[in-house]
């Protein structure tokens, strides 16, 4: 049987999400987070697969993005308020629970989630970006920095120096995504790279650089990478980017003391109870977490962890799909048996 997906909107008097749906509305829902700067249709591999397993699979467009409400103001993109936009879509599905997936961004707003709400989580899984329970910022990531790769002298911020473009130079740092936006699809939206490995990331050197493609510069003329974006899916990326523009993708860089003290509110649920998948990244050379110690607190602070690593570069679930969906179906068939459906 094959499922449609569907078009629909949650709105609430704080937010609207628009959001995607595939499967049977009894089927227990399970949320894919899309992260920066994406949309809905980045799970467009997984959707059908997850609704023909007898799921109801989800996929927003988050806030900021796409054709959910885009706000104005920087603090509008906190966690915080990122969660409470989720729980809400949680509640018009009339669900008690989810099984939640993040990537990038989505990740934080998954561990958060897990954190703040863990009576409202089946299982979670996330790709690329591991827990952090301090929440992600610059400051709780750099001490797991990999010094030998990022020396202190030459990369204070390491690979995370990009977070502090944001910071100190938003305007310039969404213009350069602005200028052209079809060709910053073309240059972010790219296959792993084996041969990448061992040096360091594009993202230590941009605030050096003067901006992600040098000073005022938009991205380079590129190719599309037809490994990870049909025609029609860059096609809706970049209309999508066109219509908001990068502020509300930009902005979800700028909490992160907010971000901090809003984990700093759960730590008595810092450790996770619920069944956690975590998919590294081989070829993931900003979210580097299979050399570097970055995935160690994850490793401390869930009681009951899955570990798997895909050959792919950082859009793991576009790149890798059909191995993306195998791990995180075996992953539900292994530890939450209990919500496969029995037709």
């Amino acid at each position: 049987m094959t499922h449609p997906v569907l078009e629909n909107v949650a709105k609430t008097a704080r937010h609207t999400t628009f959001y995607l749906s595939c499967g049977a509305e009894g089927g227990a829902p399970v949320i894919f987070v899309h992260g920066w700067p994406e949309l809905s249709i980045s799970w467009r591999h997984q959707l059908a697969v997850f609704a023909g397993l007898g799921f109801r699979a989800i996929a927003p467009d988050m806030r900021g993005y796409g054709r959910s409400t885009v706000h104005s103001r920087h603090e509008d993109y906190s966690q915080e308020e990122i969660v409470a936009d989720m729980i809400e879509l949680l509640d018009v599905l009339g669900a008690e629970k989810a099984v939640w997936v993040g990537h990038d961004w989505g990740a934080p707003v998954v561990w958060s989630i897990a954190q703040h709400h863990p009576a409202r989580c089946h299982g979670i899984a996330n790709l690329c970006v591991p827990y952090i329970p301090e929440g992600l910022a610059v400051e709780t990531v750099l001490p797991l920095a990999d010094r030998t790769l990022y020396p202190e002298d030459r990369f204070p911020a390491a690979q995370w120096d990009y977070m502090m473009f944001y910071r100190e130079n938003f305007e310039a740092a969404s213009a350069g995504f602005e200028a052209d936006i079809r060709a910053t699809v073309r240059a972010l939206f790219r296959a792993g790279d084996s041969a990448a490995k061992g040096q360091p990331a594009i993202t230590a050197q941009v605030r050096a650089q003067g901006g992600w493609f040098g000073p005022g510069q938009p991205a380079p003329a590129m190719t599309r990478d037809e490994s990870v974006l049909s025609e029609a899916d860059e096609s809706r990326y970049v209309a999508a980017l066109e219509a908001t523009g990068f502020f509300g993708a930009d902005s979800w860089y700028m909490n992160g003391e907010a971000n901090q003290a809003f984990a700093k509110r759960a730590k008595a649920n810092w450790r996770l109870q619920m069944p956690v998948l975590f998919l590294h990244a081989a070829h993931d050379y900003v979210c580097e977490t299979i050399d570097s110690r970055l995935a160690e607190p994850m490793r401390a602070h869930c009681a009951n962890l899955s570990e798997a690593v895909v050959e792919s570069g950082h859009w793991m679930a576009q790149e890798k799909p059909d191995r993306v969906n195998a791990e995180l179906a075996k992953w539900l068939a292994v530890q939450i048996s209990g919500l496969w459906s029995k037709d």
